[in-house]
């Protein structure tokens, strides 16, 4: 414990930390007399004694030296981790040789509000000096022989995030906490084996855990929400040493649901304390729930509140059942609730769309016109984060961008014959079309619907070098956003030549995007405005609004990007009404023949659910077909 001694006004008389600090005192003015400072005196000594952590030395400034010592360590262990401000006040003495001294007691009690009360020493004149009377009394004014503290604290129900329509999004649902007791187990083996076939969780890693704790205490095996436990129940349940204690936890709907940008909640873990801590002191205690990514550690002190506590007396004999009195409390106060834009209908059609596929798979959709991001999904294959924040060479989905320059360069219009060969070579670099396709010479149009990348190289090269990023920066690319969650704003260098600049305008060579990007790039063509990402409602602005497009070369773009979906590459979503879009195969890695990811990115106007944006992508789907049958299902599950 720490305590710093002040007079009245708030001068600081001493102050020592636990164990480590000499108190260093000094002498209040003021007081009638020297019997009045004598008693100051002895007051303060006794309290700075106590604030460098050395209750011996504290207690032999009293009259009952063992009865004090036992009553400070005591109170170390009722307020564990504590630190104690004392503002001493008026002294008094009387004719009787005794005397008192008030003081203001503030502890700073760990991950909880301050205590405050008014407390009071008494003083004896024992052998001409003033010792502090040895009593509970000195600790709290309502503490009593045989009795010590207890301080309850407590943290409010989490408060809520929210959807567009403002419901929750985590509500309380019950969880079976399937684990072990250590005490019941009469053939370990057997046991994790059994825990093991039916939870996935390694066999060792039970046995590991088993064997480290003591019997009656509980060793996690894993939480499952009560429909998952009920499917492996007749597996585990009659388990000797198994155990399957029930808890109410907020959780979303699904497990995977918008994970990206929702986050979870979760116990405190060290990284987590060390990071809400205020001034080296812990707000928030290990067995906190609190968020552990995304929205929910984001906005971590609105959602989780400030916590609570009560205090109260009780005898130190267990055995009498005494329930103890409340001396005093603080209510914990509430936290404010976060509004995301996520629509439910919009969200559940991603996450149904992104489950039916094994290979790790993402949808992002935005609203054009406002950036509000409508629903952020990735599967149980992917990594969640890679939605928002994942750095991907886009592929032929690049080709918007790179028509958007060539458009607004003046270099060909959507009529404009381009010669479409199947192969291409730059500097001695070979590129080539899918198969190595050649139609031969067609219309602007068309290369871009069948995804020529051929034309592309060929027209690119023509462009200034740094025309790209200036058509990839109209739509946001390259931008720094400021959001609660990251949100990658893509990357396409200024200065590329040759063959990079020609990898470039396909969506290769030194050009990444995340599938958020791509999806405000989409937007941004729709609308005909670009957007700013918009996570939470009636947050600060995330970045300045792009500049865009001129309004000609969207008209020309538009259409482009239409007969994607009736003739091109993406005739699969010709059923899914007023349907945009752009396909994108992209390589990456080392292997021969390199693998792909797979894209897709575009728009609906006039849906189910209005005017939408979204980019799809399949990591290592080899192919654009497996991102459009996502978006097919996306589209398909909107209604």
């Amino acid at each position: 414990m720490m305590v710093d001694v002040r007079c009245r006004g708030g001068t600081v008389l001493g102050s020592a930390l636990t164990l480590l600090a000499v108190p260093v005192l000094a002498a209040c003015s003021g007081g009638g007399g020297s019997d009045d400072d004598d008693v100051r005196e002895a007051a303060e000594a006794f309290l700075a004694d106590w604030a460098g952590g050395d209750a011996a030395a504290a207690a032999e400034g009293t009259d009952d030296p063992a009865a004090a010592t036992a009553l400070l360590d005591q109170t170390a262990a009722d307020l564990p981790e504590a630190t104690l401000a004392a503002d001493l006040g008026d002294v008094e003495v009387g004719d009787d040789g005794a005397a008192t001294a008030t003081w203001t007691a503030t502890w700073d009690l760990a991950a909880a509000p301050d205590w405050s009360y008014e407390a009071t020493l008494r003083l004896r004149e024992a052998d001409d000096a003033w010792q502090v009377v040895a009593e509970p009394a000195l600790v709290h004014p309502e503490l009593g022989e045989g009795q010590h503290l207890e301080v309850a604290r407590s943290l409010p129900d989490r408060a809520p995030i929210t959807d567009a329509t403002g419901a929750p999004i985590f509500v309380p649902t019950e969880v079976v906490r399937v684990g072990v007791d250590p005490g019941g187990v009469t053939d370990l083996p057997a046991l994790s084996a059994a825990l093991s076939a039916a939870t996935g969780i390694a066999a060792e890693e039970i046995v590991a855990d088993v064997q480290a704790t003591a019997a009656g205490q509980f060793v996690s095996v894993i939480d499952l929400r009560r429909p998952d436990f009920e499917r492996i129940r007749a597996q585990v349940f009659d388990l000797p040493g198994a155990v399957f204690p029930v808890v109410t936890r907020l959780l979303a709907p699904t497990p995977r649901y918008a994970i990206g940008l929702l986050g979870r909640v979760g116990p405190a873990t060290a990284e987590i304390l060390d990071e809400t801590a205020v001034d080296g002191r812990p707000v928030y205690a290990a067995e906190d729930q609190l968020g552990t990514s995304g929205l929910q550690r984001a906005f971590q002190e609105q959602l989780t509140g400030t916590a609570g506590f009560t205090v109260t007396v009780v005898s130190t004999d267990e055995s009498t059942g005494d329930e103890g009195r409340q001396i005093d409390a603080v209510q914990p106060v509430p936290g404010q609730p976060v509004q995301t834009t996520l629509v439910p209908a919009i969200q559940n059609a991603a996450e149904a769309a992104v489950a039916g596929q094994a290979l790790p798979a993402h949808v992002v959709v935005v609203r054009p016109g406002t950036g509000e991001i409508l629903a952020v999904a990735s599967n149980e294959a992917a990594n969640p984060t890679n939605a928002l924040s994942g750095r991907f060479p886009p592929g032929s989905s690049m080709k918007t961008i790179t028509a958007t320059a060539l458009l607004g360069a003046g270099a060909v219009t959507p009529q404009t014959p381009v010669p479409c060969p199947g192969t291409t070579v730059v500097e001695g670099r070979e590129f080539e079309n899918q198969d190595q396709f050649d139609l031969g010479t067609v219309p602007f149009t068309e290369a871009f619907a069948e995804s020529c990348n051929t034309t592309f190289i060929q027209q690119a090269l023509a462009l200034p070098d740094d025309a790209l990023a200036a058509a990839a920066a109209s739509y946001g690319v390259g931008s720094d956003w400021q959001l609660p969650v990251d949100v990658f704003g893509g990357s396409v260098p200024a200065d590329s030549t040759g063959t990079t600049k020609a990898a470039d305008a396909i969506g290769q060579g030194q050009v990444l995007m995340s599938p958020a990007q791509l999806a405000l790039v989409a937007a941004g063509v729709a609308g005909g405005t670009p957007v700013v990402p918009v996570e939470v409602v009636g947050a600060e602005p995330a970045g300045a609004a792009p500049a865009g497009p001129d309004a000609a070369v969207l008209d020309a773009l538009r259409p482009m990007m239409r007969q994607v979906v009736l003739t091109g590459t993406a005739t699969a979503l010709a059923g899914r009404g007023e349907v945009y879009g752009k396909t994108g195969t992209a390589e990456f890695g080392t292997a021969v023949p390199p693998e792909s990811h797979g894209w897709f990115m575009g728009y609906q106007l006039a849906g189910p659910q209005g005017d939408i944006a979204f980019a799809v992508l399949v990591e290592a789907g080899q192919s654009s077909r497996v991102a459009v049958g996502v978006t097919d299902a996306f589209l398909g599950g909107l209604g």
